[in-house]
């Protein structure tokens, strides 16, 4: 029998018309969004399902719309397969959506809570001063060798996101960004690419967004999981409700070890995995780490007809 995880996309998965079908076709879906739009404060079925891109991509509505999209098809998944997870993880706001899924916080305040992480995250640094670039091709040691370097040179660098071997995201200050080009070679780096995001994700810049966000973490008491959970910030389970504040306070200005993650789950004996939710990012990573596990997308009613 198969071991299963349940894995959920972070921003950047998103697009215009994510949903529409679960919503169109299951009651449970259309719930979802109802709940959604009620404690967010914003149409965010029709911002899911028509944009505008420009509106859709900011973070403060990008976050809220991807959790419910991925929650509107979890609820259909859960109910209706028969599949039966033993961890869930997602990466970085994906962590959200696998805690909510989990049961250790509802959904409504999920999505409030989710709000308000995008709005410091995206307001902490003031625009055009912070920037992402993905590094292709290279080593973990590598990439953390040469943030060091750009830092000593330019500015802040450092390492975001650890998503599979030869990806790795770096963020930091905009002009140390714009010089790193010059020594991508130095550090067996085979490409460098600037990414169209506005703000220096998973990295200390964000500190003063992981502060704001704690005074609404701690407001929240979360309960104990129904299944296994993974944190990106140290690849381990929550074994304890008290420490989930401080590790999803820590996720915004660490890197999201996504890597690390998969491969604790594999270890752990997971054969499978499930990405729940818009995109299929995730499961291109888990297959660059691990060619002989199985990956599944439900990200349309189509894609969902083959489990139920």
């Amino acid at each position: 029998m198969n071991k299963i995880a349940f894995v959920f996309p972070g921003q950047g998965s998103q697009y215009v018309g994510m949903g529409k079908d679960f919503y169109e076709n299951f009651q449970e879906s259309k719930e979802i969004f109802q709940k959604a739009n009620e404690a967010s404060n914003l149409d965010i079925t029709k911002l899911c399902f028509e944009g505008p891109d420009d509106e859709l991509n900011m973070t403060e509505i990008t976050q809220p719309a991807l959790l419910t999209v991925c929650m509107a098809i979890y609820e259909v998944l859960s109910k209706k397969s028969g599949m039966v997870p033993f961890v869930m993880g997602g990466q970085s706001l994906g962590e959200y959506t696998a805690l909510t899924a989990a049961g250790t916080m509802n959904f409504q305040t999920a999505v409030k809570l989710v709000r308000s992480r995008g709005n410091y995250m995206q307001n902490t640094v003031p625009l055009g001063e912070g920037g992402m670039l993905a590094l292709l091709g290279c080593k973990a040691e590598d990439a953390i060798c040469f943030c060091d370097e750009v830092t000593d040179r330019y500015g802040i660098v450092e390492p975001s996101n650890f998503n599979c071997p030869g990806q790795i995201v770096v963020g930091g200050e905009s002009w140390a960004i714009e010089n790193v080009l010059k020594l991508t070679s130095q550090f067996n780096i085979k490409k460098a690419v600037r990414l169209n995001v506005s703000a220096p994700f998973h990295t200390s810049m964000l500190k003063p967004a992981g502060k704001k966000l704690r005074n609404e973490l701690d407001k929240i008491k979360f309960k104990k999981p129904f299944c296994n959970v993974i944190s990106n910030v140290d690849a381990e389970y929550y074994c304890d409700v008290f420490a989930m504040a401080d590790k999803l306070e820590k996720q915004v200005y660490n890197p999201v070890r996504w890597e690390d993650c998969v491969r604790k789950m594999i270890d752990d004996g997971i054969d499978t995995f499930v990405e729940i939710g818009p995109g299929k990012a995730l499961s291109s990573f888990i297959r660059k780490i691990n060619k002989n596990v199985e990956t599944i997308n439900i990200d349309s009613v189509s894609s969902l007809s083959n489990y139920i």
